[in-house]
């Protein structure tokens, strides 16, 4: 076997570690990955699976970091030809919203959930879900500032507080869905969203 062929398949192998670890964190928990179990579902050995990260943690650390994949691309792509400010930012809030919703078995958020995990534990994993929420804050915070200074906000509006309150209105449609199983918390959560944002409709 060529060393370029040896490569690609490892990185194909590592691949599928990582998506079906995501899959069982959406119902079990991060923690809950076990490298037994992952060894079992793929058919490997457990040496076979901890030897593409070395350890359990370094193998959390990548399935968080495609899930902060799998959000970039289902949210902030999606809108990326949104005008920006208040329309973009209210169509990313619904698109956060369905793909709560999504009925493909990947119901809540998977960076709500791993950070109510780990919120409290100190570590590599909490400050890397810590810096991707920091990141959608600022995206957020951006689109807002932009909205400003388009006239479609007040200029002495508080945006730190309206990040607070629309990340607000996500956390419980999160949970709505999650552990209520409410089927309007999808059109409740943008009603609110385009309250705070004064737009018309969330398209």
């Amino acid at each position: 076997m060529s060393p370029r062929k040896s490569a690609v398949e490892s990185a194909a192998t590592r691949t599928r570690i990582v998506e079906r670890a995501f899959d069982l964190a959406t119902s079990e928990g991060l923690e809950g990955v076990t490298i037994g179990r992952l060894a079992f579902d793929l058919g490997m050995s457990k040496a076979g699976v901890i030897g593409h990260f070395g350890t359990k943690e370094a193998l959390q650390l990548a399935t968080l970091d495609s899930a902060v994949e799998r959000f970039r691309r289902r949210v902030v792509d999606r809108v990326a030809g949104v005008p920006a400010g208040t329309r973009r930012l209210a169509r990313a809030f619904g698109e956060w919203v369905d793909s709560m919703a999504d009925a493909e078995g990947h119901a809540g958020c998977f960076l709500t959930s791993v950070a109510t995990e780990f919120d409290g534990r100190p570590g590599p994993v909490r400050d890397a879900v810590l810096a991707a929420l920091s990141s959608w804050s600022a995206y957020v915070a951006s689109e807002l500032r932009t909205a400003v200074e388009l006239g479609e906000l007040p200029v002495d509006g508080d945006v730190g507080q309206l990040v607070f309150e629309l990340n607000g209105v996500a956390l419980a449609a999160h949970q709505s869905i999650q552990l209520h199983h409410d089927p309007e918390a999808p059109a409740r959560a943008r009603r609110a969203v385009v309250r705070l944002l004064g737009v018309e409709v969330a398209d």
